[in-house]
């Protein structure tokens, strides 16, 4: 059966929060999720990174917060040069310093910070470089008071910070119950699995332990998208990055997205981009000429 993992963090000498740094064996997680929040600064790497239902395309600089049991993962592109791939991760829990600490009024945009966080944030801009060197000064201190006083201000920074996007805006599960919300994420898991092959809707149906009709219905009322319509967007998505980043055919684009038949991957890209693949390759080709 599928499913999205529990992954237990355990935090070495009693520390309040957990700083590591991972080479490219670190990006072999599956799509998990956990109880703590978690900051990711990608040094070095790219490929597709997965947030609760929603893909994108991650590479070097990349810099995401993640909200607690919101499962996610990051899966590098295929190539040797991968196994340079480095990142820096920072995970702890809310109430690492108390249960009221946060909710304290110096901590008022901390705590807005983390309520956003539950559709992941992905951070742009001049405050990218800024929390980089700031997680690779705090790897370095030896004092651990010194260390929870410049993670605070890590959190303060990115709570300042107007330069961000939310990922997953639409996500809605978190006003079900924690072991619905477990039934819907082994479903993500498959998709994430699975998009570029064969899936099936019966296979979901039964990975949530429901029928067919009855999994439809649970799942647009818990992720207000159809199960065929959250398998489309992951499909097109993967297309997007490879019309613009390779010269690959559109045909050979459309196998590798998970489509048998041609003429549904241009119906639906049409559908969502409103002009055809190849269009959409040559207009993103001109500006990028301009530019």
């Amino acid at each position: 059966m599928e499913k999205a993992f529990y992954e237990a963090l355990q935090s070495g000498n009693r520390q309040s929060f957990l700083l590591r740094e991972f080479d490219s064996s670190g990006f072999n997680a599956p799509y998990h999720f956990h109880p703590e929040f978690e900051l990711t600064y990608i040094v070095q790497g790219s490929g597709k990174r997965y947030t609760g239902s929603y893909m994108d395309y991650f590479t070097d600089g990349d810099l995401v917060l993640l909200g607690s049991n919101l499962p996610h993962c990051w899966k590098l592109s295929d190539g040797d040069a991968q196994t340079s791939a480095r990142s820096i991760v920072l995970q702890f829990n809310e109430n690492f310093l108390g249960d009221t600490f946060f909710k304290k009024d110096e901590m008022q945009h901390i705590q807005m910070l983390l309520a956003k966080s539950d559709s992941g944030i992905a951070f742009t801009g001049n405050i990218v470089s800024t929390i980089k060197t700031s997680l690779e000064t705090t790897l370095k201190m030896e004092s651990n008071f010194d260390r929870v006083i410049s993670f605070l201000q890590i959190l303060q920074t990115l709570a300042l910070s107007d330069e961000y996007m939310l990922l997953d805006k639409h996500r809605s599960i978190a006003t079900i119950s924690a072991t619905e919300q477990q039934r819907l994420y082994a479903v993500w898991s498959y998709i994430v699995e699975n998009f570029r092959g064969d899936i099936s809707l019966a296979k979901a149906a039964a990975i949530a332990n429901m029928t067919t009709n009855a999994f439809c219905k649970y799942f647009k009322k818990a992720t207000r998208r159809t199960f065929i319509e959250t398998v489309i967007d992951f499909r097109l998505t993967y297309a997007v990055q490879q019309l613009l980043q390779t010269y690959k055919p559109v045909s050979e684009i459309a196998f590798e997205s998970g489509y048998n038949d041609v003429s549904q991957f241009h119906k639906n890209f049409k559908a969502k981009n409103k002009v055809s693949p190849l269009n959409y390759r040559k207009q993103f080709l001109k500006m990028a000429a301009k530019g």
